[in-house]
Formats: structure tokens, C-alpha cells, sequence
């Protein structure tokens, strides 16, 4: 049973090989331990390259799908937000169905319950969100959003036994009071709109642990959870989106009068959208959903210079310094997430080296007392 749990446990480092003494033979270990240091050392700077392709790609998708949601609320009058974000699953879950039929993705089969309620648990999350802002000023809505990352820490702290350094809590810190400076005006409070406010931050927090955890507990990749899950995110939000949409707006999606401009839009902002998916799901797994958090309120700072740029929104110096103070903060906590990165890394290897020279030396002696025993063993034989 022990060589079975071994074969399963994710080797983070090499202090892995203490819970199972006697089991891996030296050789074992030695090739393992190789095997961790060119891991380290060449696959490194590939992975590297592949969370900054990440990240702008979900900082580049974002931005461009508010540009055009923005367009086609404000301007075009669809204001059915949460009918619209159904869609978007929906067309996520068949392009990623078309790739994965055209062999550009392996799909992996994942336990049902478990892909089932986490993709409710990502609809129900969205809906809460959207009822939160309905029932909720601008202000108020804001200060949800910036909740979700001290919470998202809480948890992960928690249940999770996740370590933050107090540099990279001082970081958060100041990001948040940047963006809340910048983006919160009026903090109008109300009963029902706290409820929904809380239910929507745990919700979304829950959510995004489980993004990164299913992720990586499973051994599945971004685009194998997303394609499991987005027919049921797509589910939830298509039989409520309708019903939230109504409830905040006072129309109906059905009877709405789409224009060749509108439709034009919201096909424009489905086919953003699977960008903006499969990036979220990406960002999360090669990340965390603390550092998510961190990308989204760099998005709502660029999302508020492009208004003040191109759209000429009103700016006032308060937004100015709010952004400045925000965007000092995301570099803090990028400068520490990456010394902490690097020290964790040199711990990693100096272990590695470590388990390498101590494995190595019993292999050479094991051989020279091999040698020893077959001289003296024939040196017997020729006696007798």
C-alpha cells in the first residue's frame, strides 16, 4: 500500500523521501533527485514564460471584453448582464469542445459530484455578484470586490494552512487602500444588499480556491477543468440569468429588439470571452487566487485610465493618487512574490544537492564492499 501512496504523492521537495524510508532504493532516489534538479533548473524559465503569457493574456482580454460589454450597455441599451455572461460559458464550452475534438487538448475525466458543484458554486457566485451591485451603490459594490482578497487569505490560512509573509500582507495592503481610494465614492449601506455582498464574496473566494486546489490536487490542466465545468456554469446562469436580469432591470432578454449592431457586439463578446476564461482558470492554476485577485484590481486601474483617455470620464486627483498608490502596491507584492519564489527555489536545490551527495557516497561504497567480498570470497576458493 505504501509503494501505491508513493506513486501518487506530488514530490514538492525532497524532504518527501523522510515519509517513506526503506521504500525508495538508493539508486531510486538518486535518479529522482537528478530528476528534481533538472526540473528546477530547465523547466523553471519555461514555466516562468508561461504565467507572464498568462497574465497578459487575462489583463488583455479583460480590458478589451469591458471595452466592449461597455459599449453594449451603455450605448446600445443590452443591459442583461447576467443572461449575457450564460452565453459566454456557452460559447466557451464549444470552442473548447471543437479543440478538444480536433486532438488540441487531452480531455481528463473528472469525479462528476465535484466538477458539478463547483461549476453551480462559479454560476451562483456570478449572480450573487451582479444582485450585489443591483441592490448596492457603486461604492458599496467596489468595497465587495476588495474584500474578496483579505477574505481569499483568511481561508487559505485557515483550512488550507497557507503561510503569507507580513511583507506580502504590508503589499496587499496598500494596493487595496490604493484602489479603494480611486474607485470607492459613497458606501450607501442596506440589509439586503450586505447579505447578498457577504454571499457574494464567499462564493467567489470558495470558488477560486477550488480553481487553483481542483487544479492542482487533480493533476488537471486550466483547460481540462474549464471544459468540464463551464456546461454547468453555463447551465445555472442560463435558467437565472433571465430571472436576475428582470428583477434588476425590468426586462425581459427575450423581448429585447436586437439590432444587426447589437448582435454584432454580443458575438463580439462571446468570442472575447473565451480569452477571458480560459486565462481566469490559467492565472489561478499557475498562480493563486490571491495574486488573480491582484491581477483583476490592476484591470480596474486600467480600465479607469482608458475611461478618463479615450471615453473622457470624469478624473479627479483623488483617482490619480488612488491608481499611483495601487499600482505601487501590485509592484511590492510582485517584487516579494518573486524573492520568495527565489528563496523557496535555492532551498529546493540546496536540499536536492544535499540528497544528492549523501546518496551518492553509499552507492560507491556498497560497490567497493561488493568487490571486497568477491576478492576475499576467491581468494578462499584458490586456498581450498
Amino acid at each position: 500500500m505504501q509503494e501505491g501512496r508513493l506513486l501518487t504523492t506530488p514530490i514538492h521537495n525532497v524532504s518527501v523521501f523522510s515519509e517513506f524510508p526503506g521504500i525508495l532504493t538508493t539508486p531510486d532516489r538518486f535518479i529522482i533527485v537528478q530528476g528534481i534538479i533538472r526540473c528546477k533548473m530547465g523547466e523553471m524559465p519555461s514555466f516562468q514564460l508561461g504565467v507572464i503569457g498568462a497574465l497578459f493574456l487575462s489583463v488583455a482580454s479583460s480590458v478589451s471584453i469591458v471595452i466592449c460589454n461597455k459599449a453594449l450597455m451603455s450605448n446600445l441599451g443590452f443591459p442583461f448582464a447576467t443572461t449575457l455572461t450564460s452565453w459566454h460559458l456557452m460559447v466557451t464550452f464549444c470552442t473548447l469542445h471543437a479543440a478538444q475534438r480536433l486532438n488540441l487538448f487531452e480531455s481528463k475525466s473528472i469525479d462528476m459530484k465535484t466538477v458539478i458543484l463547483f461549476g453551480i458554486l462559479n454560476g451562483v457566485s456570478i449572480g450573487l455578484l451582479n444582485l450585489s451591485l443591483g441592490f448596492n451603490s457603486i461604492g458599496f459594490y467596489q468595497m465587495t470586490k476588495l474584500a474578496i482578497i483579505p477574505f481569499t487569505v483568511l481561508l487559505e490560512t485557515l483550512f488550507l494552512k497557507k503561510q503569507f509573509s507580513q511583507k506580502i500582507k504590508l503589499s496587499l495592503f496598500v494596493l487595496l487602500a490604493g484602489v479603494g481610494i480611486a474607485s470607492v465614492t459613497d458606501l450607501q449601506l442596506n440589509f439586503v444588499g450586505t447579505v447578498l455582498s457577504l454571499l457574494a464574496i464567499i462564493t467567489t473566494c470558495v470558488g477560486q480556491i477550488l480553481t487553483s486546489t481542483i487544479q492542482k490536487r487533480l493533476n488537471v490542466s486550466s483547460t481540462q477543468l474549464l471544459y468540464q465545468s463551464a456546461p454547468f456554469q453555463a447551465a445555472i446562469l442560463f435558467v437565472s440569468g433571465p430571472l436576475v436580469d428582470q428583477f434588476l432591470t425590468r426586462k425581459n432578454v427575450f423581448a429585447h429588439k436586437y439590432s444587426s449592431v447589437v448582435l454584432a457586439f454580443i458575438i463580439l463578446s462571446c468570442i472575447i470571452s473565451v480569452s477571458v476564461n480560459f486565462s481566469t482558470f490559467m492565472v489561478i492554476g499557475k498562480t493563486s487566487p490571491v495574486t488573480y485577485q491582484v491581477l483583476g484590481h490592476l484591470k480596474t486601474c486600467l480600465v479607469l485610465g482608458f475611461g478618463y483617455t479615450l471615453l473622457h470620464d470624469p478624473f479627479t486627483v483623488r483617482n490619480i493618487i488612488g491608481i499611483l498608490v495601487a499600482i505601487f502596491g501590485m509592484g511590492l507584492y510582485s517584487y516579494f512574490c518573486v524573492q520568495e519564489n527565489k528563496k523557496k527555489q535555492s532551498v529546493d536545490l540546496s536540499l536536492a544537492s544535499q540528497m544528492k551527495d549523501r546518496d551518492s557516497t553509499p552507492i560507491l561504497s556498497m560497490q567497493d564492499k561488493e568487490i571486497s567480498h568477491e576478492a576475499r570470497k576467491s581468494t578462499k576458493n584458490s586456498l581450498v
